[in-house]
């Protein structure tokens, strides 16, 4: 007999608009079914929730094989915040909200926000530089044991 989904962890290691949002969607979605629902925000993830840079989060233009553009044509001076602009234009007209409103959200519905400890050493962050609906910063080891339940999804983005 095939367990039911209670908990879903996302694992979020780049902050690229295209991963963020991913990762928002399916926790947000994980909320709406009644599951559980954890973010884990690691190397350049930690992005997303740095106050400072998380409403200037881009799409990867060079070596993005869904840009269906080549790598030249990619690495232009100014094709990255071209298409960013784009998809954000894009993301409105669906009433999709800006990273930090997500974030919100997010922790409103019960998702849990954490930073990696270990990403957070590597790149001299301190816990005020990150969001305040922060709930916490783990080690890799305290994040698994949150996965220690029946039922337990974890997915890398």
């Amino acid at each position: 007999m095939a367990t039911k989904v209670k908990k879903m962890l996302f694992v979020l290691s780049k902050a690229t608009l295209d991963s963020v949002y991913a990762a928002f969607i399916m926790a947000n979605g994980a909320r709406m079914e009644g599951i559980e629902a954890e973010i884990f925000f690691t190397f350049f993830g930690l992005e997303a929730i740095q106050k400072d840079k998380l409403n200037e989060l881009k799409i990867a233009t060079v070596g993005n094989p869904a840009m269906h553009m080549p790598t030249l044509l990619g690495g232009l001076p100014g094709m990255e915040a071209f298409a960013s602009k784009m998809m954000k234009k894009e993301m409105e007209k669906l009433d999709m909200p800006p990273v930090d409103e997500f974030l919100e959200i997010l922790s409103d519905s019960g998702v849990s926000l954490w930073a990696c400890k270990l990403a957070v050493e590597m790149f001299h962050l301190e816990e005020k530089d990150l969001i305040d609906d922060l709930d916490g910063i783990l080690t890799i080891g305290d994040f698994y044991q949150r996965a220690d339940i029946d039922g337990t999804h974890l997915l890398f983005i």
